[in-house]
């Protein structure tokens, strides 16, 4: 039988992921969410996005949202940036855990920042020069890793070259999202096996969306191959704007469920998160995928 890992590092993306793919709402709104999810003992929280607010209104209040945020000792908050403008903004908030995107498709990264794959690569070099010299870590989110709405199938080859460009670049870390729920097990040994031939030190972390049912099966095969960190949204909230099609993504309360339902720890109170989901629905004005929530409190006994 596989071994499993004793715990789990889940990293909460609502408040930027999840909120950015939803109708805007007010920024006391958006504090509440983020001091919530504060208090539910995740330990990693992406706060915030520093992009163009023509490109992403929802997030053109960030630096007012990350300064009245209510930060929390034992948390470790990220920001997303999209350029030198944005790394320099979240620099100057005080943050020093740094993302990143590049999509492996080039269609993808064109329709997402007007650009190539590899003219993304050139730009991202230099962030992480930045980056670093600032005392922040970057990391590097591969977009598109399993499959392009636009272009299908993705190499896995392909993104693990471009593993070994950000890696050679300086990248503290990777991430991989399946940015249109194309993910499948299949997929992820593929891609885990071609990065890791040729990259195996550096540190890991997968973002799967839930459009065709798979996040939780896609979750439970890169436990099996060793990965112990992920992302996910409370509620299932989020989505990507240039994807069209995708769903939310995985649902935090749903990992966690299951999670614990394993015995693998997350040390996240999974009633707080729950709550937390309730507030999410009651704040975005819409019922959530998430089916924790839709399940009811039975679902409780396992947290």
């Amino acid at each position: 039988m596989t071994s499993l890992p004793n715990s789990v590092s889940i990293r909460e993306v609502g408040p930027r992921d999840g909120l950015q793919n939803e109708d805007p709402i007010p920024t006391d709104a958006k504090v509440r969410l983020l001091d919530a999810l504060s208090r539910t003992g995740v330990k990693r929280i992406e706060a915030v996005s520093f992009v163009h607010p023509k490109a992403i209104p929802q997030m053109a209040d960030a630096d007012e949202v990350w300064q009245r945020a209510d930060r929390v000792d034992g948390v470790r908050y990220s920001a997303l940036v999209p350029n030198t403008r944005g790394a320099q903004r979240a620099l100057a908030a005080g943050f020093t855990e740094i993302e990143v995107v590049v999509s492996a498709s080039d269609t993808h990264n064109r329709r997402n920042v007007n650009r190539s794959t590899e003219e993304s690569l050139d730009d991202i070099a230099e962030l992480i020069d930045l980056l670093h010299g600032a005392g922040a870590r970057a990391e590097v989110i591969v977009a598109t890793s399993f499959g392009c709405p636009y272009e299908g199938d993705i190499d896995p080859q392909r993104v693990a070259g471009i593993v070994d460009r950000v890696v050679r670049d300086g990248a503290d870390r990777v991430a991989f999202g399946d940015t249109t729920g194309m993910g499948t097990p299949r997929r992820v040994r593929e891609l885990l096996t071609a990065v890791r031939d040729r990259n195996a030190h550096i540190p890991v972390l997968l973002h799967f969306h839930n459009t065709r049912g798979t996040a939780l099966a896609n979750l439970l095969t890169a436990l099996e191959l060793g990965v112990t960190e992920f992302d996910a949204s409370v509620g299932g909230l989020g989505g990507c704007p240039y994807a069209p099609g995708a769903s939310g993504n995985l649902a935090t309360e749903e990992a966690v469920h299951m999670l614990h339902d394993m015995g693998i720890d997350t040390g996240i109170d999974l009633d707080a998160l729950i709550g937390v989901a309730e507030l999410a629905e009651e704040l975005v004005g819409r019922q959530l995928p998430s089916g924790v929530l839709r399940a009811g409190p039975r679902t409780r006994l396992a947290g």
